[in-house]
């Protein structure tokens, strides 16, 4: 139960001070830190992660723009594939869904260790304004993968939609964490709704304990955000994903009768 409070704390953490990558290690702490079989997982972690999401946002909304309709679009185009990802998610056994997010962990440290923020938005106006023409077909196509991984493994996304904010519609670093916050949000919440059978089966005291260590941490980190080196956090954030990752795949490999 005491891996709830740490695994809590460091999704609430990375969503606090990066924005994203959090969530990605939600369902292998309920899996095998916790002990919970995979259909539980996955509902559990969407519903921590649309709190710790919420607790990230509130202090920044404060000092920072939230960027609305590029959050609107993204998570317009994410609800559909969420459900989409979830109904997929039910066809393919256990320990391939695990041997799959287990790369998808891979991808994201990789992402996260070789940064990629300093570019300029290949949407962005002369004027400093976006422009939808060019971008809006972009921004669908990340919508709905974001959606149908959120659906698929109950991660929030996070990492699809904070470099896809500032590499295609420009926004600037802190706009596009606190713009994909609500996008997180938004994908959450509507995986959580297409997991809707499968939440029935939730332990809500780990629930509680996991959210609320995560919703804490990550208030207090968003409130540190600007007194810390982002590229640094980034970069630790990853190797642990990269540990993590390996483990998921040598345990779903190796001992597949305890996935429940």
């Amino acid at each position: 139960m005491y891996l709830a409070v740490v695994f809590g704390a460091v999704i609430g953490l990375a969503l606090g001070l990066l924005g994203a990558g959090g969530s990605i290690l939600a369902v292998p702490a309920l899996v095998y830190g916790v002990g919970q079989p995979l259909q539980t997982a996955i509902p559990t972690s969407l519903a921590v992660v649309a709190l710790s999401s919420l607790g990230g946002l509130v202090p920044r909304e404060r000092r920072t723009a939230v960027r609305w309709p590029v959050a609107l679009v993204f998570g317009m185009a994410g609800t559909p594939a969420a459900f989409g990802g979830a109904a997929l998610g039910k066809l393919f056994p256990q320990r391939w869904l695990l041997l799959a997010f287990a790369a998808l962990m891979v991808v994201v440290a990789v992402r996260m260790l070789r940064g990629g923020d300093s570019h300029a938005g290949a949407c962005r106006t002369q004027e400093g304004g976006v422009n939808w023409r060019t971008c809006l077909p972009k921004s669908v196509v990340a919508g709905a993968l974001v959606g149908l991984l959120t659906g698929l493994f109950g991660v929030g996304g996070g990492f699809v939609i904070v470099p896809a904010l500032s590499l295609l519609l420009g926004l600037g670093a802190q706009q596009a964490v606190a713009t994909s916050l609500v996008v997180v949000l938004i994908n959450s919440a509507a995986g959580l709704v297409a997991h809707a059978g499968a939440a029935r089966s939730i332990d809500y005291p780990v629930l509680l304990l996991f959210a609320g260590t995560s919703l804490v941490v990550s208030i207090v980190a968003a409130r540190m955000s600007t007194r810390l080196r982002s590229p640094t956090v980034r970069r630790w954030f990853s190797y642990i994903v990269l540990a993590v990752a390996v483990f998921v795949a040598v345990a779903a490999i190796v001992s597949p009768s305890a996935l429940g």
